[in-house]
């Protein structure tokens, strides 16, 4: 039986796909979980695998089409079957509607409502047309079977707003994505801030003692993050209320410590997910985040590599940043952010010392976390960092 290739959604909120490539030709043999094509989407360019054994056949979209999500492209059939005649094509979660054209002697403000409804149109199209007052009638439509899109809303709010004597950079599909998602995040989750300084004497120490076994064995550098990503992961194990979910109606604590990794791509920031990393050792933690980390900047992430993550750490101290707040990623309830390390004068023993300090500053979802859980969490996390060893085991 043939089996149909669709175009898939990677990610929230995705409308349409763009094929990039096929990593197969019609006619080649093809295995179920084996890379078939590269879509990109608004986040990244990613490998989409075969939903099957067989033979790749029908090829209905070349590279450089943008495609609806669910939309059949190629059939994966048996050798010497022959692919599903033309269906008709279903729409995957998107309504659109036509109505009869308005007549003459409506008045201006009826015909311009008519014509929105007759135009083929996704809804988060049509609700970005309302927010911001875009007239449907004068946008452009870059969707299959001329629908508008999203995109072309922004474009059309962006193109009215500037002035034609200033040129203004719209940005790429990705930095529009992260700037929607920032905003929906800062003004519909409830932020709150805890703030400490921590000691990372023993975070240097360790780092120095381990670096030299875990290159050689493993073939990676150590770095910082390699270790905050296991300590504030396994500290996570034991406070399950900070690795839990906003659902709507209430909170879901997540069965598995999974951590996003903020880090910058050349046109966005996007957050890769090292899974169970509570029971990961830290050199494939290690290994994890370098092979992440090329893939993004080559935009080559895979679905599962944004997929399933219960809690972020940013850290931006390898740019000198001394203390930042970070925006937390929805349905998460919190994320971290980590400052560099600095030499500074602090107590120790009633006496001022040099130590190198290191700032955290926690964002937590005021609906899943109380202050008093974020504070008690924040402590075992300097407590880890203290006594790293202890609990890496």
């Amino acid at each position: 039986m043939a089996i149909s290739v669709v175009m898939p959604a990677l990610e929230m909120a995705q409308e349409t796909g763009k094929l990039i490539s096929w990593l197969k030709k019609e006619g080649d043999p093809v295995a179920k979980g084996e890379p078939l094509l590269e879509v990109e989407t608004d986040k990244a360019v990613m490998e989409v695998e075969s939903p099957g054994d067989g033979v790749l056949a029908g090829v209905k979209v070349q590279a450089g089409a943008e495609v609806p999500v669910g939309r059949t492209i190629a059939w994966i059939v048996r050798p010497g079957e022959t692919p599903p005649a033309e269906e008709a094509h279903i729409e995957s979660g998107r309504k659109t509607a036509a109505v009869a054209a308005s007549s003459q002697a409506a008045s201006a403000a009826s015909a311009a409502q008519s014509t929105a409804r007759e135009l083929k149109i996704s809804p988060k199209a049509r609700r970005l047309a309302s927010e911001r007052g875009v007239n449907l009638a004068h946008v452009r439509r870059s969707g299959p079977g001329g629908e508008i899109l999203a995109s072309d809303i922004l474009a059309a709010a962006e193109s009215t707003m500037t002035s034609p004597a200033v040129a203004v950079d719209t940005g790429s599909p990705i930095s529009r994505l992260m700037a929607e998602r920032t905003t929906q995040s800062w003004t519909t989750v409830p932020h709150f801030f805890v703030v400490r300084e921590v000691d990372a004497g023993a975070l240097n120490d360790t780092r120095q003692k381990l670096a030299a076994e875990i290159e050689q064995s493993r073939g990676v550098k150590l770095t910082h993050t390699d270790l905050l990503v296991a300590l504030v992961a396994r500290v996570l194990a034991k406070h399950p209320r900070m690795n839990a979910s906003w659902a709507g109606e209430g909170v879901r604590v997540n069965a598995d410590v999974n951590m996003g990794l903020a880090m910058a791509a050349d046109e966005g920031v996007v957050a890769p997910v090292i899974h169970q990393a509570d029971k990961a050792e830290l050199g494939a933690i290690a290994v994890q985040r370098r092979d992440l980390t090329e893939r993004a900047r080559s935009g080559k992430l895979r679905p599962a590599d944004i997929a399933g993550g219960t809690f972020t750490v940013s850290n931006l101290g390898m740019f000198g940043v001394d203390a930042f707040s970070a925006i937390i990623t929805p349905p998460q309830a919190a994320i971290l952010a980590v400052g560099r390390i600095a030499d500074r004068v602090v107590p120790l023993e009633g006496r001022p010392a040099i130590r190198p300090m290191m700032t955290l500053t926690l964002s937590s979802d005021h609906r899943v976390v109380d202050g008093a859980r974020a504070a008690e969490f924040m402590r075992d996390v300097a407590e880890a960092i203290g006594n790293p060893q202890a609990w890496l085991g």
